[in-house]
Formats: C-alpha cells, sequence, structure tokens
C-alpha cells in the first residue's frame, strides 16, 4: 500500500517509517500538516497515518481535507493524548482507526494489514460490479465461479438443440431460471414459456392442469379447460418438482414424450403438440427408481441431457456478486454499501436455502438495517440471527431444551420469510402479538 505518515516527532517517522517500509508499504513522510497536505495534493495514498497534534493544520482537519480529496482513502489516528472527546471527533470526521501512544509497531502493521484485505475486497467488487452486467451474468443468473461459467457455456451448447431436459439442483439454486434462459436462448423463444410445479397439486388436479380437460369430465368440470401442453405448443413447457409427480401421471407423461400427443381428460380426440420438456428435481432420481417410486424409463425419457446446478455453499466466490445483483435488482437505486467481514461471515455461511435464502437476507437487510447505506451483517448473515450452537453435552432442564428448540425454529422462520413477522406468524400459527412476545423473550428484537 502507499502510505502517508504524518507525525512531528522525529523518532517516530524513522522508526515507524522503516517498519512500514520493512513490511512492503511504500512511505511518504511528513513533519506537518501542510507539508502532509502538499503529498495528498499529488500523490494518492491508500492509507494516512497522523497524529492529533501536529504544527499548523491539526491532524484531525488533515483527516477531514484528505478524506474531501479522496473519499475512500483510509485514515489512522495516532495521539499521545486520548480521550474519548477526541476520539469521537476523529470517528465522526472519517478515521478507520484510533491508536493512543505508545504503541507498538507490530500493532499498526497488523492493523494496516486488515486495512489491506478491505481496499482489496473493495478493489474487487468495483471490478464486479463493472462486469456485472457482462460476464458474471446469463439471462437472470449470476456468478463468477468456474463452475457458473461452465453452466452458462452449458445453457448456450444445449439451448441449440431440442432435446428434453433434466435440471437438478437443491432447492433455491434456480432451476426455473436455468429453464427460462435456455428457452430463451433457443429457437422457441418467441412462443410460450409455461411452468407447473407438480408438488403444488394432487395427483387429479395434476393432471387436468397438464393435459385439460373437456366439459363434464368432471364435476366441477363446467366448460373445456386447455392443459399446460397445449398451452405451451411451439414453445417450452418446465415441470418442476418432477420427483413429486405420481406413478399415474407418469405413464402418461411419459406417452406425450415418445409420441408428443394426448387426449384431454374426459375427450377421446388425440391433440398432437410441439413442444420441448424441460424437467427439474431437487433429489436424485435414481434413488427413487431403486424404490420404485419413479419409473425408470421416464427417467431416460427426461435425462437426454442432464444439466446440475451447484450447491451455493460450493461457490463462495458468487456470493459478492449476488448481493450486487440483489441490491441493483431491489434496492430501488440506493448504493447499499457490504462491509468487507460481512462478506467474508457471508462466504463461510452454509447458505442451506441457496441462492433463494441469499436473496430474501439482501430484501431482509434492506429492510431492516439502521445505517444509512450499510446493510447490517446481523440481517445478511443468517448464522448472525442467533441460531444456537451443537447442544451441550451436561444435563439441561427440559423447559431450556423447549425454549432453545422454539427460539431456534422462529428464527428459521423469519429467515424464511425474509424477515416479515406478519407471514412469519401465519406459518407458526400463532398471532403477531404472540410473535413479538416470543421474539422479545429471546431476545430477537
Amino acid at each position: 500500500m502507499k502510505i502517508l505518515l504524518a507525525d512531528d516527532e522525529k523518532s517516530i517517522l524513522l522508526t515507524l517509517g522503516d517498519a512500514l517500509a520493512g513490511a512492503g508499504h511504500e512511505v511518504h513522510k511528513a513533519e506537518s500538516g501542510e507539508k502532509a497536505l502538499e503529498i495528498l495534493a499529488r500523490t494518492r495514498v491508500d492509507c494516512l497515518l497522523t497524529d492529533i497534534r501536529l504544527p499548523g493544520i491539526s491532524g484531525i482537519e488533515l483527516l477531514r481535507r484528505a478524506k474531501t480529496l479522496d473519499p475512500d482513502i483510509r485514515v489512522i489516528v495516532i495521539t499521545g493524548h486520548g480521550s474519548i472527546e477526541s476520539a469521537v471527533e476523529a470517528m465522526k470526521a472519517g478515521a478507520t482507526e484510533y491508536v493512543t501512544k505508545p504503541f507498538l509497531n507490530e500493532d499498526i502493521l497488523i492493523r494496516l494489514e486488515r486495512i489491506g484485505r478491505e481496499l482489496q475486497l473493495a478493489d474487487e467488487l468495483r471490478r464486479l460490479k463493472g462486469e456485472l452486467a457482462t460476464r458474471y451474468r446469463f439471462e437472470d443468473l449470476v456468478g463468477r465461479s468456474d463452475a457458473m461459467q461452465r453452466l452458462f457455456d452449458q445453457i448456450r451448447s444445449v439451448a441449440r438443440n431440442d432435446y428434453d431436459v433434466l435440471v437438478t439442483g437443491e432447492s433455491g439454486t434456480g432451476k426455473e431460471l436455468v429453464a427460462r434462459a435456455i428457452h430463451k436462448n433457443s429457437s422457441r423463444a418467441a412462443k410460450p414459456f409455461v411452468a407447473v410445479s407438480c408438488a403444488a397439486l394432487p395427483e387429479t388436479l395434476l393432471e387436468s392442469e397438464l393435459f385439460g380437460h373437456e366439459k363434464g369430465a368432471f364435476t366441477d368440470a363446467r366448460e373445456r379447460r386447455l392443459g399446460r401442453f397445449e398451452l405451451a405448443d411451439g414453445g417450452t413447457l418446465f415441470l418442476d418438482d418432477i420427483d413429486d409427480m405420481s406413478l399415474g401421471t407418469q405413464v402418461k407423461l411419459l406417452r406425450v414424450l415418445q409420441e408428443r400427443c394426448f387426449e384431454r381428460l374426459g375427450g377421446s380426440q388425440t391433440i398432437r403438440v410441439d413442444i420441448r420438456v424441460i424437467a427439474a428435481t431437487k433429489i436424485d432420481l435414481r434413488e427413487k427408481m431403486e424404490k420404485a417410486a419413479f419409473r425408470e424409463d421416464l427417467y431416460f425419457r427426461l435425462n437426454v441431457v442432464p444439466i446440475h446446478i451447484p450447491p451455493l455453499r460450493s461457490r463462495p466466490e458468487d456470493v459478492p456478486v449476488l448481493v450486487e445483483h440483489f441490491i441493483r435488482k431491489y434496492g430501488a437505486g440506493r448504493n447499499y454499501q457490504v462491509e468487507p467481514e460481512t462478506y467474508e461471515a457471508m462466504a463461510s455461511y452454509s447458505w442451506p436455502g441457496n441462492v433463494r435464502e441469499l436473496e430474501n437476507a439482501v430484501k431482509r437487510a434492506m429492510a431492516l438495517s439502521t445505517a444509512p447505506g450499510v446493510l447490517s451483517r446481523k440481517y445478511l448473515v443468517p448464522s448472525s440471527l442467533g441460531v444456537p450452537a451443537s447442544a451441550p453435552s451436561g444435563p439441561v432442564p427440559l423447559k431450556d431444551v423447549v425454549a432453545a428448540s422454539e427460539r431456534s425454529h422462529i428464527l428459521n422462520v423469519l429467515n424464511m420469510t425474509g424477515g416479515n413477522r406478519t407471514r412469519a406468524a401465519e406459518v407458526l400459527g400463532i398471532s403477531r402479538k404472540c410473535l413479538w412476545e416470543k421474539m422479545k423473550a429471546y431476545g430477537l428484537l
């Protein structure tokens, strides 16, 4: 780093200056505030180390002017006359660190090492912002990791052909986004993209949803209704959570995949469609096949082109890019910032809910953070919300175990609902007032 050391004590300029240079820093020295300003006017430095008491311009005034010249400059204030008032004044003026004399040179070097990491990460984030709209983004998918770059290449390749695709990945990884990206980059892009969740509907309703029905086909069938296969004609049909489809519906789906034709429920007319089918599963279908819960012939029909989305925990380098993406998406033009230490904590968290959990965390942080323009680690890192660690080894009263379990469950639901207490209360089956009282009792407010 480039460092400007401003102090009227020659011994500090000599000894600390030598220590800084010995650690590999480029050091500029000044014995007064005026001399320091002259250096700042012609040389951009990464960090200013200044005594508060300087001949002429004070260290606090030097700090203010340095911040005016370069808002990104880091400042460590050094003083032999430390007081709460001077520390508060320095921090309000924009100081990064506050050190009292006497100090160890090693302490300064440690602080500078931390600042260096912050500057490196800040430079990386600026670069990421510039590349977010191009290299690290493909349609609505975002990622800089090698795994995501390979996924983007695979989507481009798959989109050029018309084979059926099976997308695998944990919940929250973005399987529908992958399906939409394939559709948008295919020859079917001008035709419909129709999505249906196989987990959201019971077997009878799912068949009607997929194949449609004729008037009078069942009690509530008051008129003919077109199914998703017909609605997707010419385009792409996305079957999410295919692993939740019943065996009976699997048989009918297999016929459509083989022959591209079907009959509506209650009808006899054979309907032919020109569609591409993209299916998605959150589990390994081969395990269901071994339990006779999923048809082997359907699996091989769907798995013509397999695409796997890696979980977020295996690509922590994607976390900053995704955060920037969600800030742009939901920040309404506001320039939110994230502290480097927060990014480090986010990268080490396992993100069991994957990108969806991260997206909710960013929205929660924007809604609840109190510091202007800064997204709080408290809301960005789920583990900071107070999820209890492993259970103690010794005997524990039952009421404490129940309380810890309840607290943990409330936290999980709050995380799932993005901090929305009304929705969380509905999921928990309690009133909003009751939820508030429990959050207060467990120290969650």
